[in-house]
């Protein structure tokens, strides 16, 4: 007969906790879309010299850095079963504010950006008071705000693009070196702002009752969450993020454009659904929507690199964001 030892025992212990523990890794929302990125970066690394550099990882950065910002926003919103499809809009309109106040209305260059900021807040109280005190559906009220966002920025610029900027408008737009890169101060702020949103909804309990209404709402509020003023504290906290983003966009490009953000709204739930994020709330990561940003970013610079014209890129992506949504949609006929 043979003898089992307590050592035999810890040991099988470890070999069936050691499968559990990644299958349990696997199965954290944010883990896709990293391994989707890694495994787009490696494909464009084999396929030309030009991508793996310092310079060109911060040119992807750089350039989805006002998507992934607006994706950020987006995200908490769609975690609770909405949808904003304003953001790209009221992100222009607040722009637009920023940079008209500062070169033609003589306002210091702080104060009109804060006055940017609390334009785009503004229509994110809009968008949570009609969805939660009218009850209207979040698609139709976006839709609507949209539209009254885009009107504004093209009445109130004169249809005429603003340039001369202050140099406090445009900080974030320069560059310091790390680890011989030029790296944008706008790239940093963007990255910052995801691990804050990181923080906020994974080690707190508001974070935690927003993917609790997300999940379910009657549930939610039966438990003695306040859904409506969760949900208004949600489309509030995204206006603001829009002006954020609005701020990037201005460090990147220098002027105020009516012409901007026309569909950033759809770059961004595009980012989202890439990112793992279910449309249908409640499920997902806001760093898999950082992912899901820079895959559109580095999908677009690779083929762009490679000499693949741009249509193919659109292409490409639109059947990325199919299978997305298939695979969230098959995950949760599973879990029903």
């Amino acid at each position: 007969m043979s003898t089992v030892t307590a050592t035999d025992h810890a040991e099988a212990g470890r070999g069936r906790g050691l499968p559990a523990r990644a299958a349990r890794f696997l199965a954290l929302p944010a883990v896709g879309p990293l391994l989707a990125l890694l495994l787009a970066c490696v494909y464009f690394t084999v396929r030309t010299d030009r991508f793996l550099t310092g310079a060109n990882l911060s040119l992807i950065v750089q350039q989805v850095m006002v998507v992934g910002a607006l994706a950020a926003g987006q995200t908490i919103v769609i975690l609770t079963a909405g949808i904003d499809l304003s953001n790209g809009a009221v992100m222009a309109l607040g722009t637009i504010f920023m940079t008209r106040l500062a070169v033609s209305g003589g306002v210091p260059g702080v104060w009109a950006i804060l006055i940017g900021v609390a334009v785009c807040t503004a229509f994110g109280v809009l968008n949570g008071t009609l969805v939660t005190m009218a009850k209207l559906p979040p698609f139709i009220v976006t839709l609507g705000t949209w539209n009254i966002a885009f009107a504004l920025t093209h009445v109130y610029s004169n249809e005429q693009t603003i340039t001369g900027l202050p140099k406090s408008l445009t900080f974030l737009g320069r560059t310091f070196p790390l680890g011989g890169t030029d790296v944008t101060y706008g790239s940093v702020v963007m990255l910052a702002l995801f691990a804050v949103a990181w923080y906020v909804l994974r080690q707190t309990a508001a974070g935690r009752h927003v993917y609790a209404v997300g999940d379910d709402r009657e549930a939610a509020r039966l438990t003695g969450i306040p859904d409506r003023r969760l949900l208004l504290t949600v489309y509030t906290a995204a206006g603001a993020i829009y002006g954020l983003a609005g701020l990037l966009l201005v460090g990147r490009t220098s002027v105020g454009d009516p012409q901007a953000g026309q569909t950033d709204n759809l770059d961004s739930i595009t980012a989202v659904v890439l990112g793992g994020v279910s449309l249908f709330g409640g499920r997902g990561s806001i760093i898999g929507a950082l992912c899901g940003a820079l895959i559109v970013g580095v999908i677009r610079n690779g083929l762009q690199l490679t000499g693949v014209p741009s249509i193919y890129q659109v292409l490409i992506t639109g059947i990325l964001v199919i299978l997305a949504v298939s695979v969230d949609q098959l995950a949760r006929r599973r879990r029903a």
